[in-house]
């Protein structure tokens, strides 16, 4: 193994994250050439690529860089960076394929992965037909390839077994709040609870926990450590998502590269509008189900429904839910016993995650 080492504190993340890119990288090159010998269309992994790299916080990846450090694994090697550049694969098959299923049309500020496709085979009467489908099958693939990086990481026998039972149970609950949100969407309904379900398995586990367990596991570390970790991500988790559905209403989409109208257009079920229906007076409450979940929603509708969540205090108390789970996690943070570095880094985190922007 590599004796390369990443520091976990906050400054060094940029580090954690140029080493994931490297290894992505080199992986989709090896890829591009293996296909390139085949004859197999060049447009797969060069759309691909473009998505990878364009753009995306890493945070799965750093938080299992810094969860082997967390569990006290020292000096980070090679097959535990790119153990991690796995997690960041799975999550492009992940985003490409919620894209679909959402049917939008921008992500990081360029056209989703269907949207691609489909412009590439632009001239085509079915080209729309033909991208979806495709992204379908990239998105599989990437599910693949997401696998391959991890089986040819260089892990011991022993740390792929600890890898697998983390990373089977992530896939798992990822499907099933997946399922859940589906099931959800364009349901208006004032169901706080069952909003922050689908957020527990969508992002606090998938995006936080996981990821975390995995590299404690990778590291050998024991309930005490994964036990603390646990109590640490599961707030941060469902911060993260708070913070994610105020950005999908209230945020910029040339700094979100995400329109603001998507989830309002597909009726997400949010706490955000969750507790607005709970709060909201009648006039409010017949707005608010005639204009969520409207494919047809412009600009000024989903300004009076803006309007309507903060005038409830929705907003408010969401944001007040992020700052509870900030110190939920920080308080976590201090009753473990995990390394300074690991700590710090641990905390810088929470604070982009409850803080971003986009």
């Amino acid at each position: 193994m590599s004796s390369t080492t990443v520091a976990t504190a906050p400054a060094a993340l940029p580090s954690i994250r140029g080493r994931v890119d490297a290894v992505l990288a080199a992986f989709v090159d090896a890829r591009a050439r293996s296909a390139a010998e085949h004859g197999f269309p060049a447009e797969i992994t060069e759309t691909l690529r473009g998505f990878l790299f364009a753009g995306g916080k890493r945070l799965r990846p750093q938080l299992c860089v810094i969860g082997w450090q967390a569990g006290g694994g020292g000096p980070v090697p090679a097959p535990v960076v790119q153990a991690a550049a796995s997690l960041e694969m799975f999550h492009t098959f992940a985003l490409i394929h919620d894209d679909v299923m959402d049917d939008s049309a921008h992500r990081r500020g360029r056209d989703t992965v269907h949207r691609s496709l489909a412009a590439h085979h632009a001239g085509r009467p079915d080209a729309a037909r033909l991208g979806i489908n495709a992204a379908i099958l990239l998105g599989d693939l990437a599910l693949a390839w997401s696998d391959a990086l991890l089986h040819t990481a260089g892990l011991t026998p022993v740390q792929l077994a600890a890898a697998h039972e983390v990373v089977d149970v992530m896939r798992t609950e990822l499907m099933y709040g997946q399922y859940l949100d589906l099931c959800a969407t364009g349901q208006v309904r004032d169901d706080v609870e069952a909003a922050l379900r689908v957020a527990r398995y969508k992002t606090a586990r998938y995006t936080v926990e996981r990821p975390l367990l995995l590299g404690a596991a990778l590291a050998g570390a024991g309930h005490g450590v994964r036990g603390a970790l646990s109590a640490y991500a599961l707030p941060v988790g469902e911060a993260f998502q708070l913070r994610d559905d105020l950005l999908g209403v209230f945020g910029t989409p040339q700094v979100t590269g995400k329109p603001s109208l998507d989830d309002l257009r597909e009726g997400k079920h949010t706490a955000l509008l969750a507790l607005a229906l709970q709060r909201a007076d009648a006039s409010q409450h017949r707005v608010l189900r005639r204009l969520v979940g409207n494919p047809c929603l412009d600009g000024d509708g989903a300004a009076s429904v803006r309007e309507i969540l903060t005038a409830t205090g929705a907003r408010d108390e969401v944001e007040s839910m992020i700052r509870i789970r900030f110190v939920q996690a920080v308080q976590a943070l201090e009753e473990a016993s995990f390394a300074p570095a690991a700590a710090a880094a641990l905390r810088e985190l929470a604070r982009m995650a409850t803080e971003r922007t986009a």
